[in-house]
Parts: C-alpha cells; structure tokens; sequence
C-alpha cells in the first residue's frame, strides 16, 4: 500500500491535523514541531496527543513526521545559535517520546559558514552524541539537502561522515527530498537506479526512512532549493511516478512539500495513488 501524506498544520492540534489528512486521502502526513521560522513551540495537550493515537491508529496513519524548525543550525560557529539547536531538538524528542513510537523527527543538517564542511559536521555530529540516546522509540531523520551556500548533507559522503561521527546512530537514519537530490547533481529522472546505488555504497539504503517528494522549479545541479507541483517543474511527473514505485523505494512513506492547498494535495495524492504499482 502506498504511504502518502502532505505538509499539514497543527495549529488546532495533532487530531484536528489527522482529521484533515484522512479527508483528502492521506495515510500520513507531516508537520513542524514548532514554529517553523522562530522556535516557539506550542503547548503540549497530553489528552490531545492520545485522542490522536487513537485515530491515527485506527486509519493507519503512523508514524507521522515532524520537521523541526528552519533556524535550527546544529553545524553553526555561534555557540548561541548551537545551543538553541540542542534545546530545540532536545524538547522536540521530549515531546515526540509521547507518541509512542508514532512520529519521526526530520531535521536539515544546518550550514557551515566560515567553517569548513568538516568542523561544521564535528558539531553537528556534537550535539547528535548528546541528544540520541539508547532505547528511545524515535527516529531521526537527517534531510538530503539542495547544496546551496555552505548547506551541509547535499551529498551522501557528507551524510556518511555525519554517521560516522555519531556513536549511538542505531535511531539516526535519512530522508531525501527529490527537489534537493535533483538540484545538488543527483539525476533521479535519467538515472534513478545509479543514484540509489551511490546512496546505498555511501550511507546504505537500510538507513532511508522517508521521502519528500517535491518537483522542482529549478535545473538538474542548480544547487537551489525551490519546490514545484507535481508535473509543474523540471522533474516532471513521469520520473516522479517511477521514483514512488521503485522496488527499493516504494515500501517507504513519502510526504508531499508542494506549494499547494488542500485541494492541491488532494489531487496530487490521488495522482500518485492512481500510479501506484501495487
């Protein structure tokens, strides 16, 4: 069965957000932890994360994933900025241990300026070592990234030495957006199987745990990060369709970041269902 959902807000609570996803034909779906361009985040409703579990489970919708803010930059020279990425992703898994296993946390490596690649992972791989602990039920998904800037984790060596660098990685594990691959030289249209083969020799696929699945408005190794409809941009919808029903891909949950509206997704998830190989 085809695991797919869209970017849905929480605003009116984690039931209200499941309601929503059933109602346009989603089987999961995404949200951001907190605010997605500051780090406030919303009060924790314990009766509301259980009304959740309950109908998430009873419409097979989990694990959902939450995305954490865009300002956290584990990889930064700032010690303050560091520090605010540990406090927000120590709270978020905090909160996301509610959900019984229920939720992956997907978060963007961070960006390295006036630091090289390598001092940026040692402090990401940091604060990694600090926040994943044993026996937790939660995974951590660290985001494929476009490459753009001093963004690191746009290539898979660069997410292999993240891995490396982390001692208890057993939770750790990887979500590519087709957006970003397509656009840091990855070529999923003309060549998906070689992609996946580079992905697996340098992180393994075993470690692939969800997928965002975006066209893109930009070219192929563009190196910018600018998401399109489906069929609307320079992925095209085609490719698209062959990524979802890749044998090594298709057992895996993909979450729409189109710029669309309820409507928007809608239609894309029934595209993709209407695609789908079983």
């Amino acid at each position: 069965m085809l695991k797919i959902g869209c970017h849905l807000s929480i605003a009116g609570g984690y039931l209200a957000a499941a309601e929503t996803a059933v109602g346009i034909g989603a089987n999961t779906f995404q949200y951001f932890s907190r605010n997605p361009r500051g780090g406030a985040a919303r009060a924790v409703d314990t009766g509301d994360i259980a009304q959740f579990l309950a109908y998430a489970g009873e419409h097979g919708l989990l694990p959902v994933l939450a995305h954490a803010p865009y300002t956290l930059n584990a990889a930064s020279q700032s010690e303050p900025t560091r520090n605010f990425a540990y406090e927000c992703m120590a709270g978020d898994l905090k909160t996301l241990r509610l959900m019984q296993g229920g939720a992956q946390y997907n978060f963007h490596p961070g960006s390295h300026t006036g630091l090289t690649a390598e001092q940026g992972i040692a402090y990401l791989t940091e604060l990694l070592n600090r926040v994943l602990t044993a026996g937790s039920d939660t995974g951590v998904l660290l985001e494929a990234m476009s490459g753009k800037g001093s963004e690191l984790g746009a290539e898979f060596s660069a997410l292999r030495a993240i891995f490396d660098g982390v001692t208890s990685h057993e939770n750790l594990g990887v979500c590519i957006d087709t957006c970003h691959i397509f656009a840091a030289g990855y070529d999923i249209v003309n060549g998906l199987d070689g992609v996946l083969e580079r992905f697996d020799a340098s992180v393994g696929l075993s470690r692939l745990k969800a997928v965002h699945l975006n066209d893109s408005m930009t070219p192929f190794g563009s190196k910018k990060d600018r998401h399109a409809k489906i069929g609307e941009g320079l992925i095209g919808a085609d490719a698209l369709v062959r990524l979802v029903n890749h044998p090594k891909l298709k057992h895996l949950p993909f979450y729409l970041e189109t710029p669309n509206d309820l409507a928007g997704y809608r239609a894309e998830i029934a595209f993709f269902r209407a695609n789908y190989s079983v």
